[in-house]
C-alpha cells in the first residue's frame, strides 16, 4: 500500500520543518511549501490526499488557497491551521471551515494532535461531514 501524501503549507519555516518530520515519522510522503502560491504550484505537480494549510501567510494567504484547492479538488481533505493575528484565531478558522476546510486547529498545537486529526480526516469518506 502506498503511503498517504500530505502537502504542508506554512510560512513559519521551523513549524513547517517540525510538521514535516512528524508526518514523515508517521509514514506519510511529505511535500512542503512556504506560502499558498508555492503550495498550489506543488499541488499541481502531484497527487495529495491531505493538505494542511496555515491561514495567515505572505504572497497567497490560506483562505484563498483553500478556496482554490476546494474548487479544483472537491474530494481533497484539508486541515486549516492558524494562530490568528489582530483578531482571534477562531475567527479565521471559522471562515476556513466555511470555505472548505474539513477540520481546523488553532496554533500552538501539539504535533500529536495534528497527526490524530489528520488520521480522523483521512478516515472519513470524501463528501461526508467530518
Amino acid at each position: 500500500m502506498n503511503p498517504k501524501r500530505v502537502l504542508l503549507i506554512d510560512d513559519d519555516l521551523e513549524l513547517l520543518r517540525q510538521m514535516s518530520q512528524a508526518f514523515q515519522g508517521a509514514g506519510f510522503d511529505v511535500a512542503a511549501a512556504p506560502d499558498g502560491r508555492v503550495g498550489l504550484l506543488r499541488f499541481d505537480k502531484g497527487h495529495f490526499d491531505l493538505v494542511v494549510c496555515d491561514l495567515i501567510m505572505p504572497t497567497r494567504e490560506g483562505i484563498e488557497t483553500i478556496v482554490a484547492l476546494r474548487k479544483a479538488h472537491p474530494a481533497l481533505r484539508i486541515i486549516a491551521i492558524s494562530g490568528g493575528y489582530r483578531v482571534g484565531p477562531q475567527d479565521f478558522l471559522d471562515l476556513a471551515r466555511h470555505v472548505g476546510a474539513d477540520e481546523t486547529l488553532a496554533k500552538p498545537f501539539r504535533l500529536s494532535d495534528l497527526l490524530a486529526l489528520s488520521a480522523k480526516v483521512l478516515a472519513v469518506p470524501a463528501g461526508s461531514d467530518v
